[in-house]
């Protein structure tokens, strides 16, 4: 059975989800107090709410292009059990509903390298050794953000896993980005910051049309609002200001917003009505 695709300029764009999984609630909205956030987000018996992974294909231009890959098939019991992890569906079962495969995407592109959005760019083989996932892509990461992940501190090393990104670079598929701008002709790399120093959003997009896979800059459609920011941002004034003036522009801009965590909102538009702003929805 296929899935829905969205058309932005001459990109279709679908929703890759690798499944779902739990972090707290509190956590995830930050300052904002439980009996405000627990409104837009039920909270289960550990008080971690749940979240999907969804990574988006792009194809357009003759690529097929993967925008982050979810947590993959590597934690173990444990962490899997801290996080609730659900890989139903799978990232590759994703894929084929879509129409393609792992060893048709030539390109996967990395917001930034946290477990619950690189854990998929690689896979272990029956012999135990790493390999990249997508066998015949090159994956590009920005060079900022390749730094932090091999020297994690003690604020972000329980996000930071070596094993799905060094084997990137021992393999020889990695491609290292210094600046904004464009990737393949239509799509584009922009910093953000504040969630990590060097998080990434990528805007896809031709012909006066743009979707933005913003990851976590807005995580899910109930992060809108200004004061909901992570606990996990290590720049959390760096998101506010990013965040203030880019919902500005996606309002003027009519700019596609693509959802990564949003367990039920893949993609819509953001509204405003003079007071707050919403999400119109379309897929």
């Amino acid at each position: 059975m296929g899935v829905s695709s969205l058309t932005v300029g001459s990109f279709t764009l679908t929703p890759i989800v690798d499944g779902f999984f739990h972090l707290d609630g509190g956590a995830m909205f930050g300052v904002v107090p439980k009996p405000l956030w627990e409104r837009v987000a039920t909270p289960d018996g550990r008080n971690r709410i749940r979240l999907a992974m969804r990574a988006w294909l792009v194809r357009g231009g003759g690529r097929t292009i993967l925008i982050d890959a979810g947590a993959g098939s590597k934690l173990d019991a444990k962490t899997s059990d801290i996080y609730g992890l659900e890989r139903v569906p799978s990232i590759d079962a994703s894929l084929a509903a879509a129409g393609t495969s792992r060893t048709d995407v030539d390109l996967v592109i990395a917001s930034h390298l946290h477990f619950d959005h690189a854990g998929g760019f690689t896979s272990r083989g029956e012999d135990g050794a790493l390999r990249p996932h997508f066998p015949n892509a090159r994956y590009v990461v920005r060079r900022g953000e390749w730094e932090d992940a091999c020297a994690p501190h003690e604020r972000n090393r329980a996000s930071y896993f070596a094993e799905n990104y060094v084997p990137l670079a021992e393999a020889g598929c990695l491609d290292l980005v210094d600046d904004d701008g464009e990737v393949v002709p239509g799509v584009r790399l922009r910093r953000t910051g504040g969630h990590t120093a060097h998080h990434q959003m990528i805007e896809i997009g031709d012909a006066g049309r743009t979707a933005v896979f913003v990851a976590d800059l807005v995580p899910t459609a109930a992060h809108l609002p200004l004061p909901y920011i992570m606990a996990y941002d290590l720049y959390p004034m760096e998101t506010l200001a990013f965040k203030r003036a880019f919902l500005r522009e996606a309002v003027e801009r009519e700019h596609l917003i693509l959802f990564e965590h949003d367990p039920d909102v893949a993609a819509g538009y953001v509204r405003w009505d003079g007071a707050r702003a919403s999400i119109e929805r379309v897929l």
